[in-house]
């Protein structure tokens, strides 16, 4: 048994003899020093990606506040806006049908609210 492995030695040691004699050492090291160096870059790369998130977070965090109060007031003027925009349309229905001379002949026409719609995203 014993035999059999320093046999099994030797023959390992020779493959690997001739293997060794297969790859240049030249380039073994320049591979090696290819890998540290963009092992080095992407190090560095993490590490900036690294602080940009953490400062686009404090950011956020800012300014979040602000943006969630600034749309409920959007949507609120919106509402103000949508309720008295009826109101007008309703008076000037009123109006037209009381006094159909009120109006130039232009604006008798059907009213179309041509305001764009701004909860559709832009285009």
């Amino acid at each position: 048994m014993e035999e059999e492995k320093e046999a099994i030695k030797s023959a390992s040691e020779e493959v690997s003899c001739q293997f060794k004699t297969l790859i240049n050492s030249e380039d073994v090291d320049s591979v090696n020093q290819l890998q540290h160096l963009i092992l080095g870059r992407l190090q560095d790369s993490n590490a900036v990606l690294s602080h940009f998130n953490d400062y686009s977070e404090r950011c956020f965090a800012d300014v979040s506040g602000d943006f969630s109060r600034n749309t409920r007031l959007l949507k609120s003027i919106k509402s103000d806006l949508d309720h008295i925009f009826t109101k007008l349309r309703s008076a000037k229905g009123k109006l037209l049908a009381t006094y159909p001379d009120a109006f130039p002949d232009g604006s008798k026409t059907s009213i179309v609210d041509q305001r764009p719609d701004l909860e559709l995203p832009l285009q």
